[in-house]
């Protein structure tokens, strides 16, 4: 009885196949290139293994016996299955599969937005079939959830101070110090830094400002983590502070914002790719980084 198939079986049923279309073990002599008492005893095992006679032999020819027949049906039946299974194993050896979870984040430039879009693209041209998902939020978010495995990738200005975490730098993003319109020094013609002692300043905890750089001050009424939160308290005219420039741009050019001392006050923030060291990166991960660096010259 056989209770495994193991590679000698598939070798005899291979045989097997090879006499039957061949019309015989005499026939089969030049198709396998063995003598007709080798093939012989081969059968003779694989009958063995199965437990009963496959084929008639003798003065009246050969010919497959009932069982004979459904075996030679379930033998070609398992073939075909074993190529479909080597050419589907073939592909996924070639193949990308899996999920990646990339954080981004808030407020990225729109030039940053499209290295990441080209990133994307060129990683779709690849062989893959991969689950992407992107996710916008805060530093302090994005480094606790690459902790926590929830993220594989992030993109964003870190402490640095993670130990468990490798970064990569990507791109640097300039920060001015602005005031809105209504503000006592937005049509003030000339301003020196002891005008701004006295200014009420926006304060946002971002990891990336030390204490030593500049535009930093203890008199703040308002608190923010958000970029959007920091402009429309800037907008108010009642508050100062540091706005990523792409994002003040546009407000500059209605006439809304106004940098103040950008040589003096201004400073750039370098933006990283964040992963897990201690998590060993996929395939598609490998691939998506390259693309990424690729995408932003590095």
């Amino acid at each position: 009885m056989l209770s495994q198939v193991r590679d000698l079986d598939l070798q005899l049923l291979r045989l097997f196949v090879s006499v039957v279309e061949c019309g015989g073990f005499s026939a089969a002599q030049g198709e396998l290139g063995i003598g007709q008492s080798t093939i012989s005893t081969q059968m003779a095992k694989l009958e063995t293994r199965l437990g009963f006679r496959l084929c008639e032999r003798g003065k009246a020819g050969f010919r497959l016996t009932p069982k004979g027949d459904e075996v030679l049906q379930a033998t070609r039946k398992l073939f075909a299955a074993i190529e479909t299974f080597k050419g589907e194993a073939q592909g996924m050896a070639d193949k990308l599969l899996g999920e990646l979870s990339i954080g981004l984040s808030e407020a990225l430039a729109a030039q940053v937005l499209e290295r990441v879009g080209a990133a994307i693209r060129h990683f779709r041209q690849r062989n893959q079939a991969v689950q992407i998902e992107l996710i916008s939020a805060m530093p302090a978010e994005l480094e606790r959830r690459l902790l926590q495995d929830q993220l594989h990738l992030a993109i964003g200005y870190f402490s640095g101070k993670q130990t468990a975490l490798a970064f990569q730098p990507l791109f640097s993003e300039e920060q001015l110090l602005y005031c809105g319109r209504g503000h006592p020094l937005f049509s003030q013609q000339q301003i020196v830094k002891a005008d701004l002692d006295s200014c009420d300043r926006v304060h946002h905890p971002y990891r990336f400002i030390n204490a030593d750089e500049p535009g930093q001050s203890n008199l703040s009424s308002a608190r923010t983590e958000q970029v959007e939160g920091s402009l429309a308290f800037i907008l108010s005219g009642a508050h100062i502070g540091h706005l990523p420039r792409h994002i003040a741009t546009p407000w500059e050019a209605r006439g809304l914002l106004r940098a103040l001392l950008p040589e003096q006050f201004g400073f750039t923030v370098q933006f990283h790719l964040a992963s897990h060291r201690g998590r060993q990166p996929s395939e598609a991960q490998r691939a998506f980084v390259e693309d990424l660096l690729g995408a932003f010259g590095q």
